[in-house]
């Protein structure tokens, strides 16, 4: 698509979004029941696009995919019309009398900038958030994944009118040159670097961003753990969709007493979990494919390596005597590589992990509390679990989000309608009444005033 097209559709959705159409809010809630009913009606074509595009089957695209959209969008056809209210605060006596609230109004022209992971939910989740609140948005799908791409493109169409809600499809062309546009909001999921791209380009016309990233989210395992439970959870957060999860652990850092008996418990989960190996999905393309398998060393690899570029398919692997100075511990992952390394002081584990860029999750296995209040206190990261993996980005009662190298803002639920909001703060002052303390000139009596008002 040329530049000139992409204008002319922002032209059209800032006229749209001027004409007020969009701060009705029960037409935001009929919109967003529309696009319940039609994905429900589509979940079969979904399903088929996650296939194609990351081998994903139908149990793992519902749950991790087209149900956590049903989820979301449900919990938003509850609350809209309560988050849209105005809010009333307190007003300070000096300002008597008068009454004081803060009006939740939408930004505006909303882009949301999708990546190929989870191709699905993370492009529609924001636009949820950004329709409740009273935007149009401009929706722009990763290119790696172009059966859900189109299927997104299709939903969409049905559902809203093009100057409410569009699709841009593309590659690298149409991301730089929507980039170039003045929007009111931006929303990007991909990863830092590119992060560092967006925000740049926002800052031209001072537009304001989340930015969802990623980062190697740590997986602590002290020796207090219910191992063989810590194992099998591990797995599943690890190598659901092939490790190719923003929140995946991306390595474990497991006490040396426990090390053994921890791999041996992931193997037996991966031969559990994985056996059947024809619903294990695929890595995105052969560019992801060749940076993971560089990333294997032989002769650190305990379980697992087999790789098939033909197929896009990598083992479930293990990486023993894994050092911070390998080639595995110099990026996110994003695949299905485990490297295990080990500590024998907690503090200086949690000392190490406080010197990397600050992670978008961390896990923690324990039933030690003081480590836990330790590790929830002292470390930055976005979010993350005690004793499980991955679970907390699948709620609408918190927001997900980064923090530093990992992104910044985030969303779900209340947290993502105030994502897309500004809050006008509006004082209401009577007129029947006007205490003539603050103008001048000013006396004794009047200064004294103020200093009992103002304390």
């Amino acid at each position: 698509m040329e530049s000139s097209q992409i204008q002319e559709i922002i032209q059209s959705q800032r006229n749209y979004f001027n004409s007020g159409k969009t701060l009705n809010v029960d037409t935001r809630i009929e919109y967003l029941k529309k696009l319940k009913r039609v994905i429900l009606e589509k979940e079969d074509q979904i399903n088929e696009a996650l296939y194609k595009d990351l081998g994903k089957t139908s149990s793992e695209s519902y749950m991790c995919e087209t149900g956590m959209v049903l989820s979301e969008l449900s919990y938003m056809i509850r609350h809209t019309k309560k988050f849209a209210r105005k809010h009333r605060v307190m007003t300070p006596l000096a300002q008597f009398h008068a009454s004081s609230y803060q009006m939740p109004c939408p930004y505006g022209v909303v882009l949301v900038m999708s990546p190929w992971n989870y191709p699905f939910m993370l492009t529609i989740d924001p636009l949820i958030d950004a329709i409740a609140a009273g935007n149009t948005v401009m929706v722009k799908p990763s290119a790696y994944s172009p059966y859900t791409s189109q299927i997104i493109e299709e939903i969409l169409t049905n559902v809203f009118p093009k100057e409410y809600v569009s699709v841009i499809l593309g590659g690298r062309k149409e991301n730089q040159a929507l980039l170039e546009e003045k929007f009111d909001y931006i929303f990007f999921t991909g990863s830092p670097y590119v992060g560092h791209e967006v925000m740049s380009k926002a800052s031209v016309h001072l537009t304001p961003v989340t930015l969802e990233l990623g980062g190697k989210s740590p997986c602590i395992v002290d020796e207090t753990a219910n191992i063989k439970l810590a194992a099998r959870r591990i797995v599943f957060g690890k190598y659901l969709n092939l490790g190719q999860t923003c929140v995946a652990p991306d390595y474990i850092y497991v006490h040396t007493s426990v090390k053994d008996k921890l791999i041996h418990e992931v193997i037996q989960e991966i031969k559990r979990q994985y056996q059947d190996l024809s619903s294990y999905g695929k890595i995105i393309n052969e560019k992801h494919f060749d940076r993971i398998s560089k990333l294997l060393d032989p002769n650190k690899i305990v379980y697992g390596g087999k790789t098939n570029r033909e197929t896009l398919k990598i083992e479930p692997t293990i990486m023993d005597h894994v050092s911070w100075d390998d080639a595995v511990m110099q990026e996110e992952i994003f695949g299905p590589i485990m490297p295990i390394l080990t500590f024998t002081n907690f503090e200086d584990c949690i000392n190490i992990i406080k010197e990397k860029p600050s992670p978008l999750a961390l896990y923690l296995f324990s039933s030690n509390k003081t480590r836990v209040d330790m590790v929830t206190h002292s470390v930055p990261y976005g979010g993350g679990c005690i004793n499980d993996t991955i679970i907390h980005l699948a709620t609408s009662n918190m927001p997900f989000g980064g923090v530093g190298n990992s992104g910044m803002g985030g969303y779900h639920g209340k947290e993502g309608f105030k994502t897309f909001t500004h809050y006008k703060s509006i004082v209401d002052k009577k007129t029947w009444l006007d205490l003539p303390i603050r103008y001048q000139p000013y006396s004794k009596l009047y200064d004294k005033l103020i200093h009992i008002f103002l304390r």
